[in-house]
């Protein structure tokens, strides 16, 4: 089955059912007109469907892999990426002083759900290279931003995230990387690094570092981390690749699945870094790269959702079992609900993405403070999403499902990572109802005030639908009141299922406001109907706290039955 990509579904959404339609208001966004929203689109969906989709299964039975020290990367993909890289759709946000078009971060997003949706595997580096891009610009010093920034844009070079090490994963306060002032401006890094997607390649002309690396005097935590930019080839005095950098590719992970994507384990040996930002202030530098692939990874999610889903609603339509089995009511069930869900997970996603684009236009404290809110559950709930469509795609194909031949597999062994890497979803959930209700709520009250308000406006069009939305919504908002008042460890405790109830009730939302802006009333009532009525149990995890948790002994987890 061929991947379609899915131009009208995703157009609603930005359309009728976000707040796109706001940004070409903005001076900023003012060109993100609805002709070139469109032409953006349709674009980048023929980019999708006819040049990176046939490299996919390419990329799941050939992986990268290392001959004699040299990344081989996946049969096609140097040439779907030059693809890709040529037509702008790296640059689609970034600055235009540097190259980029300066087009929304929500439409950007969308073209990167088309493009996860052909191949995973090869979006991840253009993900990359995108939020170095953003750090850059935001941290980077003149010089920097200017060698660098046009070449990432371009697509000439590739960007690189270096945080983990083996010790040090989500306590990256704990790495061990050095950093040494070299006395003429630069720095020298040495230490190695694990998990580093993308960190050599053959599809671009040099490979750009972002390493996070401590300075002899740097605080302990961190709160003492620098950030260095350490290219695979320095740049020389013409702004091309010279000579190589003290840095080297030890091994490839074996990995579940993105097998395309080269996995590396890098050692850096005294090579060669600028600061980014500042001295014992990499962290703040870091976290701008790693918030834009946050959201960017919730998207991955909603991509390969939507591929497994499509394969397995074509499969259904044509397997024959006492009729086609898309007429058989568990499988229309597990097919609708996903359908729903996908819908759901799009549009918090391209919501976040627009509430980003309207923070940079306006500078408005409210639209950040939604963007940051938003972050942690576009990211989380996107993949959970994306794990659990995925599934269900093995599931309705039966045991073609479980054989490789069908492509339905690799779905679930690609989008298995998503909720992993850029930060667990567990630490998304704990940053939710920590930093994100450090507020005292504020930014969940503003953005359940609008659920309510927008149940209240559907009243007259949508009455039994609305009527279960502001049911939902009000008791979000006394569970919220309820969670605030809770001791930090019982608020971690409930913290992944608070975020999957607000993701219920948000995606409930949305789907409301399809349907009354002409959207299909029948997917939101599957939602309103099968999905919402989860949050109830979500919330009831929520208010168990951790006591019951706390009082499990660990030789009983372990299996070990009481004396």
């Amino acid at each position: 089955m061929t991947y379609r990509a899915p131009v009208d579904q995703i157009a609603f959404i930005l359309n009728r059912v976000v707040a796109f339609p706001q940004l070409a208001q903005t001076e900023r966004f003012a060109e993100a007109t609805p002709e070139t929203v469109e032409a953006i689109l349709t674009g980048a969906a023929r980019l999708a469907t006819d040049v990176i989709a046939p490299v996919n299964r390419a990329g799941d039975l050939h992986p990268a892999r290392l001959e004699n020290g040299a990344l081989r990367s996946s049969p096609g993909f140097a040439e779907a990426f030059r693809a890709l890289a040529d037509g702008g759709w790296i640059g689609l946000s970034a600055d235009p002083d540097h190259g980029g078009m300066g087009l929304p971060q929500a439409l950007n997003m969308a073209v990167n759900e088309m493009v996860a949706s052909g191949c995973l595997a090869l979006q991840l580096n253009p993900l990359l290279t995108q939020g170095q891009i953003e750090a850059l610009e935001h941290h980077g010093s003149d010089e920097l931003k200017a060698l660098y920034l046009p070449k990432l844009t371009s697509g000439e070079w590739s960007g690189t995230m270096n945080l983990t090490e083996p010790q040090a994963g989500s306590d990256v306060g704990a790495l061990t990387t050095r950093a040494e002032r070299a006395g003429d401006g630069t720095y020298r890094i040495t230490g190695q690094k694990i998990f580093i997607t993308w960190g050599d390649s053959d599809v671009t002309e040099n490979v750009c570092h972002l390493v996070l690396a401590r300075l002899p005097d740097g605080a302990p935590g961190t709160r003492g981390i620098s950030l260095f930019m350490v290219p695979k080839f320095i740049p020389d005095e013409n702004g091309r690749p010279g000579v190589p950098n003290d840095l080297r590719v030890v091994s490839l992970e074996h990995k579940l699945g993105i097998h395309g994507s080269p996995t590396c384990v890098m050692s850096f040996e005294g090579a060669k870094g600028w600061l980014v930002g500042q001295e014992h202030k990499g962290m703040a530098a870091m976290f701008t790269m790693m918030n834009c692939a946050r959201l960017g990874v919730g998207i991955q999610g909603v991509a390969q959702a939507e591929a497994a889903l499509q394969q397995a609603v074509a499969y259904a339509a044509e397997r024959n079992q006492m009729g086609p089995i898309i007429r058989h009511p568990d499988v229309r069930r597990m097919l609708a609900e996903a359908r729903a869900e996908v819908f759901a997970a799009r549009a918090i996603c391209l919501g976040c993405a627009v509430a980003i684009d309207m923070a940079r236009a306006t500078g408005s404290a409210d639209w950040a403070a939604r963007a940051a809110f938003l972050t942690p559950i576009a990211k989380a709930y996107g993949t959970d999403v994306g794990i659990r469509v995925a599934d269900m795609g093995v599931q309705v194909h039966g045991g073609m499902g479980y054989i490789e031949e069908t492509g339905a597999a690799q779905y679930l062994r690609d989008v298995r990572i998503t909720a992993i890497y850029e930060g667990t979803n567990g630490i998304q959930a704990m940053d939710l109802v920590g930093r994100k209700l450090a507020d005292g709520g504020a930014a969940a009250t503003a953005l359940l005030d609008e659920i309510l308000d927008g149940a209240k406006a559907a009243q007259s069009t949508q009455p039994d639908l609305a009527h279960e939305v502001w049911q939902a919504a009000e008791t979000l908002r006394e569970a919220t009141l309820d969670l605030l008042e809770l001791a930090p460890e019982d608020r971690f405790a409930g913290a992944v299922p608070y975020l999957m109830a607000f993701a219920r009730v948000l995606g409930a939302h949305y789907h409301l406001r399809a349907a009354v802006e002409g959207g299909p009333a029948t997917l939101a009532r599957v939602h309103v109907n099968r999905i919402l009525p989860q949050f109830c149990a979500d919330l009831a995890a929520v208010r168990a706290g951790g006591a019951d948790l706390g009082a499990l002994d660990d030789a009983l987890l372990a299996g070990q039955m009481a004396g």
